[in-house]
């Protein structure tokens, strides 16, 4: 919550992101409502991918699943083929990602982490499955008080893009205004689900309202809430100077007095985020950066599939 004003360690490794997303090949995305659209079921309408009604070859790109290459027409033609089908699936992933300046709050056990790489590199991982399992996926950021969007689409050219994206995604200013999100929803026409992550320090907020709105228009809304901590148990060291990167009031000096009305605030101020979540039936799981990521991934998506139940 408080950013200190002792430079943070650099990021880890790209190769960390990588080894994360080899760990998802057992991980499933499972709607867990039945959304409006055309068809039948939760997954209705005709769209490519790995299906089993056969619709036409295209050429082999990295991170084709081998089964689906055709080997009778590499014999033949000398080059790699994949066979597209039919499925049915009409629902998109969109992954929301909080890249405002909080979100550079580093952990004080771990060097080279910080909020912004564990939120960016379990989204990668959701786009990894959603890539897998053949589904359309886009992404959106909120930094530096503007909206940066990217069309959802499928295979593994997509995934290289999210990836590009997520990875150049910076910690800067502020979220952007309440009118600028709503502007930006136009991407929920179509049932959606919606994996953000953030601190999500404020709240009520533009995107809490944003994230809100689009649980009401029905689409599948999950929250992962990240926190260091040092942020969960005050454990900041006592006088150390520490200032709000979003706003511009100076230099705050934490005192072993303060410690516990921060927790208490910090607390109650979590506990209304979770609560509003179940009101809204908003799949919502609060980490600590310093736990294993691919548990934490397990567990968000657990989460999920048993409020589907």
């Amino acid at each position: 919550m408080l950013s200190s004003t002792k430079p943070a360690a650099g990021p880890a490794s790209a190769g960390a992101m990588t080894a994360m997303m080899a760990q998802t090949k057992d991980m499933d995305l499972v709607i867990r409502h039945v959304l409006a659209g055309p068809g039948h079921g939760i997954h209705a309408g005709r769209e490519r991918g790995a299906g089993v009604e056969f619709s036409e070859y295209r050429a082999y790109a990295p991170g084709d699943e081998w089964r689906r290459v055709d080997w009778k027409l590499l014999a033949r033609a000398d080059r790699y083929f994949v066979r597209e089908a039919e499925r049915d699936s009409h629902v998109a992933v969109w992954l929301w990602l909080d890249a405002t300046a909080s979100m550079a709050e580093p952990s004080r056990d771990i060097n080279g982490i910080d909020k912004l790489w564990f939120a960016r590199t379990v989204l990668a991982c959701v786009a990894a499955i959603a890539q897998r399992q053949g589904d359309a996926f886009g992404l959106v950021i909120c930094t530096g008080g503007k909206v940066e969007f990217m069309p959802a689409a499928r295979g593994p050219r997509q995934l290289q893009r999210v990836l590009a994206a997520l990875n150049k995604a910076e910690p800067e200013g502020s979220l952007p205004s309440a009118e600028t999100l709503r502007a930006s929803l136009h991407f929920a026409r179509s049932p959606s689900m919606i994996f953000a992550a953030s601190d999500f320090l404020d709240w009520p907020s533009p995107l809490s309202e944003a994230l809100l709105r689009l649980r009401n228009m029905r689409h599948d809304v999950r929250l992962l809430t990240l926190r260091t901590q040092a942020e969960v148990d005050a454990s900041f060291k006592s006088g150390a100077g520490y200032r709000d990167p979003e706003q511009s009031d100076g230099l705050h000096r934490m005192s072993n007095a303060d410690r516990e009305s921060y927790k208490q605030q910090s607390r109650a101020h979590f506990d209304g985020v979770a609560g509003n979540c179940r009101q809204h039936n908003i799949v919502h799981y609060e980490a600590r950066i310093e736990q294993p990521l691919h548990g934490v991934l397990r567990s968000w998506l657990q989460l999920a599939g048993a409020r589907a139940k």
